[in-house]
Order: C-alpha cells, then structure tokens, then sequence
C-alpha cells in the first residue's frame, strides 16, 4: 500500500466518523463509493478507528487491513535491493517496470508490482536514499550554470520568416539564488564561454567557485576525481582566478540552487516570452532581461525578502572585484614550428622564437591578438592579429630570427635613399661613396649589397674611421666597397695621419730642384 493509499483510508475514517455519507466521502477523497463502503467494512470488521489509523505506520496498517497478503508476500523472495539501485543508477533507461519483469521471470509466484515497488520504496527509505543534503551557502562564494532543457522557437527570420530556437544559458548566484539569463543560438562552447563572461560582469563582480555539469563544453575528460577542464575554459578560470568543481556525471543535485532557477524560469520566464517574436537574439535578450528584473523582485515564499534584495544585501559586497579587463574568447590550436619559424592562423602567418624550430606550441588567437605560449604555457610572442590581406600576410618579429637571417632581413628592407641617408648621416665622403656604388650599376639595386657591406663597418671601425677611408678612397680616385675595406684593414690610415717628421737636410740629398 503506498503512502497516498494510507492517507486516504485514514481521511475516510475521519469523514465516516464525521456522519458523512458514503456519496460525499467518495467525491472528497476520490474514490468510488464501492471502495469507501469495502474500506469501512474492513476496517469495521478489524477494529480499526480514525485514531487508530493515525498511528500506524503504513506497513502496519496495511498489515491490520490484510493479514492474509503480507503472509503471501513475506513468503515471496526478496529480491536484492541494494543491486536493483545500483541498476537503475547505472542504467539510466532503465525503470521498475522493467527490473519487475526480470524479476518475475525468475519467481513467477513473486511479489505483485505495486509490492515490489513500495519494498523498493521502503529500502530507499531505509538506507536514505530518498533523503538529500543539506547545501550550506557562504555569500558570494558559488556560482551555478546551466542551459535550460526547455528551447523557444522565437527567432524570426526576416527573409524566410523561419522560426529559430534559442537556448538559454542560466546562472545562479550563491545565497539569494539570484539568477542570469542569456539566449544563443546554440549551446557551443564559444557561447559557453561568452555566457559566463556576460554574467560576471552583470552581477559585477567574482564568486570563489563555478560550478557547471559534467558536460563537453566544460570538461574534456570527465575523471571522478580530477576532471579535465577545456583549454578555453581553463583560460577562463585563470583569468578571474576562480575554481571550476564540475559535478558528478549524470548527478543534477549536486546544483540545487541552478537546478530549481531552472524550473521556475522555463515556467515564469519562458511563459512571458512564448507568444513573442524577435528579429535578433539581442532583441530577445533584452526582453529576457526586462522580464527577469521584474521576477527577481517579487518575494520568497519561505523566507523574507527577494532574490535581488538577497543579492544586493548578502551576495554582492562578498563578491571579489572584476578584473581589469574582460576575458576575450580565444581560439585554442596545437602546431609544430615549421623551418620558417612562423604559425598560420586563418592564412594568416605569425613569427615565433626559432629556437622552437620543429616543437610544439600553443596558438591562442582573440579578435585583436594572436598568442603563442610554450607547452608550460609561457608566452613566447605576441602579435596584434591581422585580418586583411593589404596588411600584409606575414607578421614577424625580428628578435625571433636567427642572426644570420636578420642580417638578411636588414638588407632587404633597405631601398637608395635610406643607403644615402644612412651615409649621409656619417659623413659627406660617406654619402659621396655610397652614392657612386648605387649609380655604378644598370640598375641601382645590383648596388644594395656593396652599400649594405660598406656601412656595416662602422661596427667594427666607427663612424669617423669609415668617414676618413671614404674620403682617401675618393682621393685615390675609387670609391669602391674593396677600395675602403683594404684601407681601413691596412692600417693605410694610420700611416697618413701618424705625423712624422720630414726627412732633415744632407749635401748627399738632392732635393726636387734637382731634376727640374
């Protein structure tokens, strides 16, 4: 007999003690007159009062009603009960019509279906089962997330006039179960993402804990005691330094407070929007959130208050300040560094340290940057990300190349004038040289290597030396790149410039005189 049953016997005593007639009793307690009359000749028969039916428990009732059933059914094999459960956990399609079935394959003379499902009741019971946790809340301490499994076909096309379904993204906020509503197209994890973005930055302010399902947009690897957190989703977490605790697979009550937003917002919400259209989920967001304002204020049935009185009392000042900056959605790839040293992104190519040449790295793109992070994630480049081919299609840092490519890259970036600029800044011989190497081919730039040599030497001479061997090279009457090298590697200049006395006076020197 289940619990309903009982009650229902004893109602019918109470009104049958009233005076009341078998008619009125059926309709108040719902039954037909014929069950009214066979319950109170029973319990006539057993003795059995409206006070004593109070007392009893429903096993013993039943008993006192039917002594001859529960002989025949505490005769019947008891099946393992403990084993059914954990059945019917693991098997979620699974349902008592089914395990009874098996069941009485195995004992044809076994226990009735109404029997075995009050002894399973009553095992439940018995082993708490059937009891839940009490979920202490701290302020600001746990934020809950969920989509909604009731969708809203509200979008409207306005080409074709199709209807498009929404999803709705729902969080629920610690103590005073203040909920944040969002609709997206579907449930991806860059909506995933966006979604909880959006809700911190609507209650204004960071919880300690995040706590969503087991599911894929989540949790790559759904691990009993060390799940695996999605890379974006870990980033996330990074960012406003919180925890993510995903609950236990297939176990909704690990969100309570989530769980219940839910329900009441696919009723209350979900009611107010189902008869309205919307060209645009910002327009249906919009909607959402006038409504929700309105919801949020209208009073707890059990405790005092609302939820936003609740939220801006308790939750809100235990929040922790948001960061500077919100977190930008990133687009997670793994590649090994070419022999180019550069990573493409979306035909797009971005420079990374060559020393990485042919190990794996981590691209982490966002509207406005492309990042690249060593597999300890540590960054190891950063690039303003680029989406228009005029922009050119390689981005490159110069620092990532080796010495002798960017010695190559130093000489290709170079034009006439920025040679003549370059020489000119050294001095006028300089300039006079470099000049004469680029107007000494067909072509100015069969000059460009010659120019590149010759003034890469102020490295290892300095400026006034290179000034000095151009202008003895013009002297000389050849200002060429191999002219200036040999004076400056001979020394010639130091020869010319080391101030030695003239040769003295002798009656066995002729002098010029002479020969004129």
């Amino acid at each position: 007999m289940r619990s309903l049953e009982r009650m229902k016997i004893v109602e019918i005593l109470r009104l049958s003690e009233m005076g009341m007639s078998h008619r009125k009793i059926a309709v108040s307690a719902g039954c037909g007159k014929t069950t009214i009359s066979r319950v109170l000749k029973i319990c006539h028969d057993k003795g059995i009062s409206h006070e004593t039916a109070k007392q009893m428990s429903e096993a013993g009732l039943h008993a006192a009603m039917y002594p001859e059933s529960m002989e025949d059914k505490r005769q019947a094999p008891q099946p393992d009960w403990e084993l059914i459960h954990e059945q019917l956990l693991k098997h979620p399609n699974l349902n008592l019509q089914f395990v009874w079935e098996e069941y009485r394959e195995q004992h044809p003379e076994g226990m009735s279906y109404s029997w075995f499902c009050e002894n399973y009741r009553c095992y439940r019971k018995a082993s708490g089962r059937e009891v839940s946790l009490y979920h202490e809340r701290k302020a600001g301490e746990l934020m809950e997330v969920d989509w909604m499994g009731d969708k809203l076909a509200c979008i409207v096309d306005s080409a074709t006039g199709e209807l498009t379904e929404a999803h709705f993204f729902v969080a629920t906020l610690g103590y005073s179960h203040y909920p944040y509503v969002e609709a997206f197209p579907n449930e991806q994890e860059s909506n995933w993402i966006r979604a909880h973005v959006n809700a911190l930055s609507y209650y204004g302010g960071v919880p300690r804990v995040i706590a969503p399902d087991n599911c894929k947009t989540a949790v790559k690897t759904p691990k009993y005691y060390e799940p695996v957190i999605h890379g974006a989703y870990w980033e996330l977490a990074q960012h406003y330094a919180v925890a993510i605790t995903p609950t236990r697979v297939r176990k909704p009550q690990d969100k309570p407070a989530v769980e219940q937003g839910v329900g009441w917002l696919e009723t209350w919400l979900l009611g107010k929007l189902r008869n309205q259209r919307f060209f645009s989920f910002t327009e249906l967001n919009k909607a959402a959130l006038k409504q929700l304002h309105e919801l949020v204020r209208r009073p707890f049935q059990k405790r005092e208050g609302s939820r936003y009185s609740e939220f801006m009392r308790i939750d809100k000042p235990a929040l922790r300040p948001l960061p500077a900056r919100k977190f930008e959605i990133a687009d997670i790839k793994i590649k090994r560094l070419g022999d180019n040293y550069h990573l493409e992104y979306e035909n797009f190519h971005y420079s990374a340290p060559y020393t990485l040449h042919r190990k794996q790295v981590i691209l982490r793109a966002t509207a406005a940057t492309i990042e690249i992070l060593s597999k300890e994630h540590e960054r190891v480049a950063c690039h303003a990300r680029r989406h228009t081919p005029s922009e050119g299609r390689y981005v490159t840092n110069l620092e990532h190349m080796p010495p002798n490519h960017q010695a190559v890259h130093q000489f290709r970036k170079f034009d006439g004038q920025k040679y003549r600029n370059w020489a000119n800044a050294i001095g006028s011989n300089t300039h006079f040289v470099v000049d004469t190497l680029l107007r000494s081919g067909k072509v100015e730039e069969q000059g460009h290597r010659a120019c590149m040599g010759l003034l890469q030497m102020t490295k290892s001479y300095g400026n006034g030396r290179l000034e000095a061997a151009c202008e003895r090279a013009r002297q000389l009457g050849s200002p060429t790149y191999t002219t200036v090298k040999n004076i400056l590697k001979s020394g010639a200049l130091e020869i010319a410039h080391s101030g030695s006395k003239p040769t003295p006076k002798h009656e066995n020197i002729r002098g010029g005189e002479y020969y004129s």
